[in-house]
């Protein structure tokens, strides 16, 4: 990213130094939530860069956003607890009403409300969102009934508000497959114990992940985002958004990685010399190094595109696509270079390895980016 947000970067690395490795360490044996971390980044008001100054946050782009998740990864933190408040907020301010963004933007940015969890995905449909079964039905009163399953909703325990994608009208009934989907915003302080329940999914990774239950929850009419039938298209520029981040996050990993390798082959001896002269340790390193910064730079450029209000779907999957795939051969190089000590808890390496191998199915599997790209932008046959 340009040498603009250096400022950013240079806070960012001093909040995240506050954070070292025993912390990560210690929270993830617990499997406990870093509340003082997003706390700290909450309050810097590094979460709310993307809400307009009106509503209370700092009114920077996407590119700010991009800077900020990279340099938590890079200083060895883990920026997937609190992501979501970054992009998920953005359906809101681009398609919710002005009651809405007053309602709940300002709250947002001053870190009083939560906003962190998007109820999407489900058991029978994966990533095939137009399939989703969860259904949003009206009653006699003119409110919504939530019916169904959701799975992978992370951060769930730990917000106030789930954005939530439900079919308010079924699919045998729409003239488009990507109409008859609705977007709400659901209160859990309210729903808690009134139809929504929560259960906790323990993961090779402490990403504070759930299914969560629908039964009979009712929500005011007033918890519709926007028009009904509409909310896949009003989710999507929010996916796009959610790719170039983590696309970000996982050039901070793969820069942490190579950092890490490279001043452990400078410091370890072997037969009298460092392990950083031999070529079988330079060249990994020199590799994933390349393909990093040219991963990078098509970040960058799908954060202008985004910034600038194109349609960035092909970017951000493509940057998304490029940078995990650039974070997991950065990890495995340096497991590689550490050898049997990648494995002790102390080097952080194998935490590391195991959080950013997640962005290769997450949230979209890098199989899914190449169909997308071979279809939509090659325009190759539809494949099966």
């Amino acid at each position: 990213m340009t040498d603009e947000y250096s400022e950013i970067r240079e806070q960012v690395q001093k909040l995240c130094a506050q954070y070292p490795g025993e912390y990560w360490r210690k929270l993830d044996v617990e499997r406990a939530y870093p509340t003082e971390f997003v706390q700290a980044l909450t309050e810097a008001g590094y979460l709310s860069v993307l809400i307009p100054e009106e509503w209370g946050g700092s009114g920077l782009g996407i590119t700010a956003a991009s800077v900020i998740m990279e340099e938590i990864q890079k200083s060895g933190c883990n920026g997937g607890a609190c992501h979501a408040q970054m992009y998920t907020m953005g359906t809101v301010l681009r398609h919710g009403s002005h009651e809405q963004k007053q309602k709940y933007l300002p709250g947002i940015a001053a870190g009083e409300l939560r906003m962190q969890a998007f109820g999407v995905t489900e058991p029978t449909s994966g990533t095939d969102t137009l399939s989703l079964r969860t259904t949003a039905t009206k009653n006699a009163q003119g409110d919504y009934v939530i019916n169904g399953q959701k799975i992978w909703t992370s951060r769930v325990e730990h917000s106030d508000l789930m954005l939530l994608l439900a079919r308010t009208q079924s699919k045998e009934e729409v003239e488009k497959r990507t109409d008859g989907l609705s977007v709400f915003i659901v209160d859990m302080r309210e729903a808690l114990g009134n139809g929504l329940e929560i259960k906790p999914i323990r993961t090779m990774i402490n990403h504070a992940t759930t299914e969560v239950f629908f039964d009979e929850l009712v929500i005011p009419a007033e918890s519709l985002v926007g028009e009904e039938g509409k909310g896949f298209r009003y989710i999507l520029d929010g996916m796009n958004a959610e790719r170039i981040l983590i696309a970000a996050e996982c050039i901070g990993d793969a820069r942490w990685f190579i950092k890490k390798a490279t001043d452990y082959a400078n410091d370890r001896y072997v037969f009298g010399r460092e392990i950083g002269k031999n070529q079988g340790i330079q060249f990994p390193i020199a590799e994933a190094h390349m393909q990093t910064e040219a991963a990078n730079l098509m970040v960058e450029h799908a954060a202008r595109v985004f910034e600038n209000g194109g349609r960035a779907g092909a970017e951000a999957n493509m940057a998304k696509y490029l940078a995990s795939e650039a974070s997991w051969k950065a990890a495995d190089m340096c497991m590689q270079t550490h050898g049997g000590f990648a494995f002790a808890e102390e080097y952080d390496v194998e935490r590391k390895f195991r959080e950013t191998r997640l962005y290769r199915i997450a949230p979209i599997s890098n199989n899914l980016v190449l169909s997308f790209v071979a279809e939509h932008v090659l325009g190759l046959p539809k494949s099966y």
